[in-house]
């Protein structure tokens, strides 16, 4: 990453409580954290659309539709970021994460948690191919109009974010509370194989 990033010592305003957010946590402050923190207010915006949308699908479902962004993206940043935080927040457990993103079973997935993370999946890798099938699919599985829209932002909002620090090659830290285990599975995580295929035709 070449771009110079605030120092602790100077950061005021939002970019200090961006920091102090990473050290109150993990006691370092993450390089994507350092990389967003040019622009707060971008970062300020950001937040305020994750708060927007998270209210009418729910934790489960905006984390579900995150990592499988993030995994269709390649992103280590976010799957290991959101890993911890869909393990911290009880949605998951490791194994249950770990045969997530390998596309192995026992992940727990319901019908509408599949449907959530194939979507992301699939907007991440082709959404000028997906058609009215791929929303009706979040219809058919009980997602309301506002919730198949919070999906899709969802799905976006990550591609966003993780593409951003892909482009700034920002380094990719350690994230403590995850065993080595599960951080290689989330490192190493590649698209789920239904991304590729037409969901209208089955």
């Amino acid at each position: 990453m070449i771009v110079t990033t605030p120092e602790i010592g100077t950061a005021t305003g939002h970019v200090a409580d961006m920091y102090e957010g990473d050290l109150r946590e993990d006691g370092i402050v993450y390089a994507h954290t350092r990389a967003m923190a040019l622009n707060p207010e971008a970062h300020q915006a950001f937040e305020a659309l994750i708060r927007a949308i998270v209210p009418s699908i729910g934790l489960r479902t905006y984390e579900l539709a995150t990592l499988g962004a993030a995994r269709a993206i390649g992103s280590q940043h976010c799957l290991l970021a959101h890993g911890r935080k869909s393990l911290r927040a009880g949605l998951f457990d490791e194994d249950q994460l770990a045969a997530l993103v390998r596309d192995e079973p026992g992940g727990g997935l319901d019908e509408a948690d599949l449907a959530v993370f194939e979507f992301a999946e699939r907007l991440s890798t082709d959404a000028a191919g997906m058609t009215d099938a791929d929303s009706q699919r979040l219809r058919d599985v009980g997602f309301s109009d506002r919730q198949i829209v919070d999906v899709t932002l969802a799905a976006a909002a990550r591609n966003f974010f993780s593409r951003a620090l892909q482009a700034l090659a920002v380094p990719v830290d350690e994230v403590p509370g995850l065993s080595p285990a599960l951080s290689s599975a989330l490192r190493e995580a590649t698209p789920h194989s239904a991304t590729a295929r037409d969901v209208s035709g089955g």
